[in-house]
């Protein structure tokens, strides 16, 4: 009769690419799994991973996710030699991989990692569908960015 409670402890994200969201314009988003080795998936639990640098590449009708670094352990097991920015494969359904070649192929359109999380005990990557920005663009956010917090303070005294 009792229910699950979530943990309250930490949430299910393990890293963000807030580089992604400065750097481009993401239109469209979808969830992908990821194909891991063991240490992988210890390393991706105590938190050592960064996205800031990784992109998505189509090899042979396939997804594969570069430049990801997941740190290993150092109690990671002495029969392995662990790459930590090794090529990952990227698991996705036919479909939604063949919507995404047609548009990086033909519309200039790119595949970014945006964020990494755990969903019922496996690690998701959610990839972005994305065009780049020109650097008015980003000049333009940080104004944004900067008024709004500015007005915030404003209110906050008032």
């Amino acid at each position: 009769m009792s229910k699950k409670k979530k943990s309250a402890l930490g949430s299910n994200t393990i890293a963000l690419n807030k580089k992604a969201k400065f750097d481009y314009f993401i239109e469209q988003r979808l969830e992908a799994g990821l194909a891991l080795q063991g240490w992988e998936v210890k390393s991706m639990r105590a938190g050592r991973v960064q996205l800031s640098e990784s992109h998505i590449i189509i090899k042979n009708g396939e997804a594969w996710l570069l430049g990801a670094l997941i740190t290993p352990l150092p109690t990671a097991s002495s029969h392995t030699h662990p790459d930590a920015t090794r090529t990952r494969k990227l698991l996705m359904h036919r479909h939604e991989l063949s919507k995404f070649i047609g548009q990086v192929e033909r519309k200039g359109y790119t595949l970014v990692a945006t964020a990494l999380y755990w969903k019922r005990g496996r690690a998701k990557l959610e990839v972005g569908l994305a065009k780049g920005k020109k650097q008015h663009d980003k000049r333009a956010l940080i104004k944004e960015r900067d008024f709004k917090r500015d007005q915030q303070r404003g209110l906050k005294y008032q």
